[in-house]
């Protein structure tokens, strides 16, 4: 009789405290999938950002400023290649300074610009670099007889290494 009454409160023991510790666990799990949940909606709301991010300021993405050089009578495909060639040609010089950088190098190394940004009809954003000093600047461009380009620098900033 002991042996059976022993049993049975060890049974109801096992039973009452196996329940809480199930229900402990299905609430941490609970709890951890709305957890899981908002995480993923925060990490969409950031993806959905960066993507937002990632084609603004660009001319290709620009509607307007693709429209206004196609009205010009350009080929879209072949003018964004044409200004980047033309600026990327300006690295190649004969004098001490860039013919657009405002800076001059402090190094034995040349000005370069290395990273173009078309960011609509009007206006590039570029680097330059000596390897050691960098910088970045706004030009304005402008065509002038079809084949012919004008930059002017309307800002520029020097960094320090």
């Amino acid at each position: 009789m002991y042996l059976f009454i022993f049993t049975l409160l060890l049974v109801i023991f096992q039973f009452v405290n196996s329940k809480s510790i199930i229900e402990s666990y299905d609430e941490k799990l609970t709890n951890y999938m709305k957890v899981n949940t908002e995480l993923k909606d925060s990490i969409q709301q950031i993806e959905d950002q960066k993507s937002t991010d990632l084609y603004t300021f660009r001319f290709d993405t620009n509607d307007d400023a693709m429209t206004y050089w196609e009205n010009q009578g350009y080929r879209i495909s072949e003018f964004v290649p044409f200004i980047k060639d033309e600026l990327m040609s300006l690295n190649v010089y004969d004098t001490e300074d860039h013919p657009l950088v405002p800076y001059a190098s402090m190094t034995e190394n040349k000005m370069l610009i290395d990273q173009i940004r078309m960011l609509n009809h009007k206006w590039i954003i570029a680097s330059f670099t000596d390897g050691t000093y960098w910088g970045e600047m706004i030009l304005s461009y402008e065509i002038e007889d079809k084949k012919s380009l004008k930059f002017k620098v309307l800002e520029s900033i020097l960094y320090q290494p």
